[in-house]
């Protein structure tokens, strides 16, 4: 089967295009390195020649709200359009749990015009929003630091293993399209606050969490239940406390 991955040279396509190819299919890796930018076009009418799925992850170059909203935007109309003139029989997209209900941040908006744009064009889809990675922890703690000191609010928090997202990206584009959103998340639930310590302390480093009620996520403000589901979800089987061993 031969699939076109938008953003596959990036830290989920990497993952989510190697598999594919193990399992056997023919991916095409969507990205200007390789000839195909769905900014301009360019290269989306060769590369959907044949395919049968596309696999949306792509992402803007900042959080930027316009910036997001602008990335989004242009690259709907290119890769929408392309794909209804090859006949595409899946599209599928990777966006976050809570976007619909954090519209107040740019980007979440940026996000929610992608989804929108895909389940009004007609095409068969499915939405994938997943939960933060444990491999962001790093960020939290990096843009949410003072010196020693870690300020994190004890909002909810849901991460989800780097490999379960790409397991379950691989899973859902190779099953008929589900025509509505999907949510995965970890299999731990907690606090913000306890998972940036726990980690903290695994990796030895010397920081202090310092925990808030501010219900900010990134210093923006967020329901205290914003970035976990409040429904049914699909669960990773990558704990916290084994990824953090490896």
């Amino acid at each position: 089967m031969k699939i076109l991955v938008i953003g596959g040279s990036g830290q989920v396509g990497k993952g989510v295009s190697e598999k594919l190819e193990s399992m056997g299919n023919e991916v095409i890796v969507g990205a200007p390195s390789a000839g195909i930018n769905i900014l301009t076009g360019e290269g989306l009418k060769e590369a959907l020649d044949g395919t049968e799925i596309v696999i949306d992850l792509s992402n803007s170059q900042s959080p930027d709200d316009q910036i997001a909203l602008d990335f989004f935007r242009t690259a709907a109309k290119h890769l929408i359009g392309a794909e209804k003139l090859a006949h595409i029989k899946h599209h599928l997209v990777l966006s976050i749990v809570g976007t619909d209900r954090a519209q107040h941040i740019g980007y979440l908006q940026a996000k929610k015009y992608q989804e929108d744009a895909l389940v009004e064009s007609g095409i068969p889809y499915t939405i994938i929003r997943s939960t933060q990675f444990h491999e962001h922890i790093g960020t939290i703690i990096a843009v949410q630091g003072e010196g020693r000191n870690v300020h994190v609010s004890t909002i909810d928090y849901q991460p989800i293993a780097l490999q379960d997202v790409v397991n379950y990206v691989v899973r859902f584009a190779l099953e008929q399209p589900k025509n509505k959103i999907v949510e995965i998340a970890g299999p731990d639930r907690g606090l913000m606050s306890d998972f940036v310590e726990s980690y903290l302390k695994a990796k030895g480093e010397d920081k202090v969490v310092v925990s808030n009620q501010d219900d900010k996520y990134m210093f923006h403000s967020i329901s205290k239940s914003g970035l976990v589901p409040s429904g049914e979800f699909y669960p990773g089987k990558i704990s916290f406390d084994d990824w953090k061993r490896t």
